[in-house]
């Protein structure tokens, strides 16, 4: 199997491609394949697909072998490497994902190869059961939960994947480890959820750090980041385009008034290639 490994802002993948369909073994390959210390190491395991609704299709295998309905760092990355690689010559493509659709793709081309990439990643679900959660409102704004004693407030969005942001004072030393894998498997979130502890700096900038639903503490998140400016804006805490600072550098992310939709810009690197 030829593989590539790549990264958005330090979020990493074994990106695969030339396959027509899902190995049955996917699950069990990802598990392998994305340990740090046995295997090649990732937080997902990424096919490129053929789409009968896109230019393309991406299936991400998180590293317990769960599957994530969607991913921002991996489909920027999937974006650099179908145009870098010569599997289009477009710099407007469609990606199809599980859980968001198809999504549009713009990518900003610099010496034949892509440098940053806008997608577009639809509208935010706000709807607490549909993110979903186990709380029956139109909007999941800054509602109270209990985890071993502690109380935090969060703000629930789905971006084709489910998340829960929560505002602190310091989120950048925030002790992510202890309340993260707590957090994720609440009885209030039926699907588990991925976590965003966040400070809002100013009305333009927030910084965040996450813990991703099936991988654990990553250097970004890039539905994460949609779904932190989405909370942010519900709050009246930032403008509605703003940077979210992750552990792995910045996004732009922007929730337009015009369309509902949000829209993330950032950079995909590829790291090396192999074959196993």
């Amino acid at each position: 199997m030829n593989f590539t490994k790549m990264n958005g802002l330090g979020n990493d993948f074994i990106v695969v491609a030339g396959e027509q369909r899902l190995p049955e073994d996917a699950a069990e390959l990802a598990i392998r394949l994305c340990n740090r210390f046995f295997g090649i190491g990732a937080d997902g395991l990424v096919y490129i697909l053929p789409s009968e609704k896109a230019d393309f299709r991406m299936r991400i295998i998180n590293s317990d072998g769960s599957e994530a309905e969607q991913c921002g760092n991996a489909i920027r990355c999937v974006a650099k490497y179908v145009y870098d690689n010569g599997m289009t010559s477009k710099d407007e493509i469609t990606i199809e994902t599980l859980g968001a659709g198809v999504q549009k793709v713009q990518l900003t081309v610099e010496e034949a190869k892509v440098q940053s990439v806008r997608v577009d990643m639809g509208e935010p679900i706000l709807q607490g059961l549909q993110v979903p959660t186990t709380v029956n409102a139109e909007r999941v704004v800054e509602h109270e939960i209990e985890v071993d004693g502690r109380s935090f407030r969060f703000t629930a969005v789905s971006m084709g994947n489910p998340h829960c942001v929560i505002f602190v004072d310091d989120a950048v030393s925030f002790d992510l480890a202890t309340w993260g894998p707590k957090l994720e498997v609440h009885p209030m979130f039926p699907r588990k959820i991925n976590v965003e502890f966040v400070t809002v700096n100013s009305r333009t900038q927030a910084d965040m750090r996450v813990w991703e639903r099936g991988a654990g503490p990553t250097l970004a998140c890039g539905t994460g980041a949609c779904a932190t400016l989405v909370a942010s804006v519900l709050t009246e805490a930032t403008d509605r385009t703003a940077t979210i600072s992750l552990k792995g550098g910045n996004l732009l992310i922007e929730w337009n008034e015009a369309d509902n939709h949000v829209y993330m810009t950032g950079p995909a690197a590829e790291v090396f290639r192999g074959v196993l």
